[in-house]
């Protein structure tokens, strides 16, 4: 969610005067992009990755504070609710053995985290959405501590003027309000960074929305909410509803989504940001005391905080970063598309995949965005994430495909190439993206395991489906210690 608010008490001067610094910082970092200042692109990469807290019944435990004080880790923060965390890994280059670095460096620090969650009666679960979720878990009181929850909170409520309504159709049917962003706290994601020159972000970014139908089928691992069977990744459909300010009005009258997949492919990182700016009132208009046009007329490198700031609070599934390390500014690609979980290997084996994608598709002569319309490829993107990879999509030069079958025969030779392309050692090419294989064969990921166990458990054990649903929880934070992949899973 980002760091804190130092104001969390904002006025009408304070909202004019952000609106106006936004477009002051959107109009420099063009001018910057025109200056060819920007980092040339590394090619660095980064996770986060969002943990929810369970106790002995795998229930949310709402212990984030004590976890991370125990902890006492910057690299861990807390997310929006109480039973909430994040593991920031260090950013790296994935050439060579660095994918394996990644998983030893998230190994490690989960095996810290979850030895002080220890000390505070709870355990960590990776998983996209918490099957043994409740409607009272998900309520204002269990946001978690500091300010900018509380504001963020006060803004979306204030804009809505209305409580926010879920109606989630999939096998069943989940209805439900809320008169808090608290219901957010039910999502937890990984995100990927891929830092990139400015000149390769526009391909870098179509790319991502392209495959990103491919990626949600692949990494579904949310079939669940509050004990309805829904969409495969229900965490797409929920975030979208639970973080919508728009009143009915709004949505009626074209008003654009915060959780937002976008509208059209774009030539430069400056079309999102111009269209963060036209499309989206501000949220948090916390002010500076930054002038970015005049550092930047000055000959230094701005911050650009309103911006950055403005541009957390649009919640793109693919969505442009600005940053400034050691007094240089770079540009990266945050791919939010998928779920926490099920495994830090299968987390690994789906960010393989995504960077060796990425890195290979802008090589093509005749790129798959300038033959793909991009209201398809918002399609694609909702087929996956509600059928996983039992999903059909829409594919130039194939036309309807089993998602499955796009990613074995089309997609994976491609990652195989973008990895090579990376630098990444030959080694762990193969065996991450092995996994990435065998979930496409079986056509097992984490959603399909949790339904087929929840099915077994009703079917052959005559549970209920409450208790179906908490026994299957329990084995899969048993499976998810040993590290191994969910398509390797024991069945029921």
């Amino acid at each position: 969610m980002g760091k804190d608010l130092i104001n969390a008490v904002f006025s009408s001067h304070d909202r004019v005067r952000f609106r106006q610094k936004v477009r002051d910082c959107v109009d420099v970092i063009g001018r910057m992009l025109e200056a060819d200042v920007f980092d040339p692109g590394s090619r660095t990469t980064g996770l986060e990755i969002e943990i929810n807290l369970v106790d002995g019944e795998a229930e949310p435990a709402m212990r984030n504070g004590e976890v991370l004080h125990s902890l006492g880790d910057p690299r861990f923060q807390a997310e929006l609710g109480k039973f909430n965390i994040e593991f920031n890994v260090p950013p790296r280059r994935i050439t060579g053995d660095g994918l394996s670095a990644f998983e030893q460096d998230i190994l490690d620090g989960m095996r810290q985290a979850s030895e002080c969650a220890r000390k505070c009666e709870s355990r960590l679960a990776l998983i996209g959405m918490l099957p043994t979720l409740a409607p009272e878990h998900l309520v204002l009181g269990n946001l978690s501590a500091g300010e900018r929850f509380q504001a963020l909170n006060t803004e979306i409520i204030g804009a809505r003027g209305d409580d926010f309504r879920i109606d989630i159709r999939g096998h069943e049917r989940f209805r439900g309000s809320s008169d808090s962003i608290a219901l957010e706290a039910a999502c937890t994601s990984v995100q990927f960074h891929l830092q990139v020159a400015p000149k390769d972000f526009a391909a870098v970014w179509n790319a991502s929305e392209a495959i990103a139908a491919a990626q949600v089928a692949l990494g579904a691992n949310s079939p669940f909410l509050h004990g309805r069977r829904l969409w495969a990744e229900t965490r797409i459909a929920f975030f979208e509803q639970a973080t919508d300010p728009r009143p009915d009005e709004f949505k009626t009258q074209g008003v654009r989504p915060r959780v937002w997949f976008g509208e059209q492919w774009i030539t430069s990182a400056l079309d999102l940001y111009e269209e963060n700016l036209r499309f989206f009132p501000p949220l948090l208009p916390e002010l500076s005391e930054e002038d970015p046009i005049e550092v930047w007329a000055s000959g230094g490198i701005p911050q650009l905080y309103e911006l950055r700031l403005h541009n957390g609070t649009v919640y793109r599934w693919n969505r442009p970063v600005y940053d400034v390390t050691d007094g240089r500014p770079h540009l990266r690609v945050e791919n939010r598309v998928l779920p926490s979980g099920p495994t830090v290997v299968d987390l690994i084996a789906n960010a393989a995949f995504y960077f060796g994608v990425v890195g290979e598709l802008p090589e093509e002569e005749c790129p798959i965005w300038s033959r793909l319309e991009f209201p398809v490829a918002a399609a694609n993107f909702r087929a996956g994430a509600r059928d996983g990879l039992d999903a059909t999509v829409h594919w130039p030069g194939l036309g309807e495909v089993p998602v499955a079958d796009l990613i074995l025969d089309t997609l994976l030779p491609k990652a195989y190439a973008g990895l090579g392309r990376l630098g990444v050692g030959p080694a762990q090419r193969d065996r991450l993206l092995g996994i990435v294989e065998g979930r496409c064969r079986t056509r097992r990921n984490g959603a399909t395991w949790q339904t087929q166990a929840v099915r077994a458990a009703e079917e052959s054990r005559g549970l209920d489906r409450a208790a179906a649903v908490r026994d299957m929880t329990q084995r899969y934070l048993e499976l998810q210690r040993s590290n191994e992949p969910v398509h390797t899973w024991p069945e029921g």
